[in-house]
């Protein structure tokens, strides 16, 4: 999963978050029944679902996704405190607030130790914070959460994410098969668009292309598969068919501005159907709009030597 590069966001800020302080340290005060539903009440204000998530490449920002949900019958009390804590963590987090986020979790764990979700925030945290000591125990939060919660499909993408990271490919694949064929799982179709960029990392282009087709099969909106099947096309040449999922990306891409990636595929596309026009409005765009880009300097060495294939 590998994405995303937007992850999900809570909608309340620091006034929201210092204003229900107060209530958090009077929850752990308070009788069992009464802190129960006090904990409930405070949980639904600041949990906000969070969809599947995609990123421009599985290193860069962390895509992660959170979930508080219980996973068995514990105590359901106890429960309901680990997921405050954890949400509030989540959203220390998404601030770059790492140890007041850090000392959330420790109070998630005193509370449940075995609450998947605290352990998989971890990760996320130490993933985030990203020196090699930390980058190290992040494995093994991960690998706590999902030892914890198997069916805990969050926590295999991020844990995929990390291993992407950490440049294991193969681990990672494994980790985002898994979340990738969990119907019903709301990061799905994000799972299995990682789950194609990994295969790319490892230069299994069928495998990919599988990948990125399920995608669309869940998604037909998806953006990167729509973009990563494109380029793919153009690799076996079948050159309609790219056209065909081109204009498609177009259409789903009004309104936000074409990257340079898209306009070196049209560029790709109209030469290989030698129409000179487009590719001419195309390159001008590329070259005038985003000079400094990669895609740009691999259309001046094409138009230096356009017999040479595309690199």
């Amino acid at each position: 999963m590998m994405t995303s590069k937007d992850s999900c966001q809570f909608k309340y800020q620091k006034p929201f978050l210092s204003a229900f302080k107060p209530l958090i340290s009077a929850l752990e005060s308070l009788t069992t029944p009464k802190r129960m539903l006090l904990a409930s009440a405070l949980a639904g204000l600041l949990v906000s679902g969070c969809q599947s998530t995609t990123t421009n490449d599985l290193t860069g920002s962390t895509p992660y996704q959170t979930s508080t949900r219980p996973s068995d019958n514990r105590n359901l009390d106890q429960q309901e405190i680990a997921r405050v804590r954890t949400s509030l963590a989540a959203q220390y987090i998404r601030k770059n607030e790492l140890d007041t986020a850090q000392r959330q979790l420790e109070k998630a764990f005193a509370a449940d130790s075995r609450y998947a979700p605290a352990y998989d925030m971890m990760g996320v945290l130490l993933q985030q914070e990203g020196s090699r000591i930390n980058l190290e125990k992040a494995d093994q939060y991960f690998k706590k959460a999902i030892a914890l919660d198997k069916d805990f499909e969050q926590a295999h993408n991020n844990y995929g994410v990390y291993l992407s990271q950490m440049k294991r490919y193969k681990e990672a694949a494994a980790q985002f098969e898994i979340a990738g064929a969990a119907l019903g799982y709301e990061g799905r179709i994000g799972a299995l668009e990682n789950l194609g960029r990994t295969y790319l990392q490892l230069n299994d282009h069928p495998a990919a292309a599988k990948a990125f087709l399920r995608a669309l099969d869940g998604n037909r909106n998806s953006i990167i598969a729509h973009i990563e099947l494109v380029d793919l096309l153009l690799e076996q040449q079948r050159v309609q068919q790219a056209q065909r999922l081109y204009d498609e990306t177009l259409i789903l891409v009004q309104g936000q501005g074409i990257s340079p990636r898209l306009l070196l595929q049209g560029i790709k596309i109209a030469a290989a159907q030698n129409n000179k026009t487009t590719r001419q409005q195309l390159a001008q765009q590329l070259l005038s709009a985003y000079p400094l880009s990669d895609e740009a300097k691999q259309l001046k060495t094409w138009l230096n030597n356009p017999e040479a294939p595309w690199k």
